[in-house]
């Protein structure tokens, strides 16, 4: 098992009622151990790279009405 830690900054996460449909989205997403949220939209998550990736987060956050914002590809590399 190799953990993946990971922040990703998202639009539309300003408020309680964001950490609550964030929460409600992600829960019981097989391999996913936490996600953190502030209200400046920065979600920080960990989770077991050999159950989930990446994309399958963020497709589950894109469900939920949360968009990535785009990343710098120099900064990402």
């Amino acid at each position: 098992m190799a953990v993946v830690v990971e922040t990703v900054q998202l639009n539309g996460f300003r408020c309680e009622r964001c950490v609550t449909r964030l929460a409600a989205v992600l829960e019981g997403h097989e391999g996913l151990h936490s996600a953190w949220g502030d209200h400046g939209g920065a979600v920080k998550l960990t989770w077991d790279d050999t159950l989930t990736n990446r994309d399958n987060l963020l497709a589950a956050m894109v469900r939920g009405g949360f968009h990535e914002v785009a990343r710098d590809p120099v900064a990402a590399a």
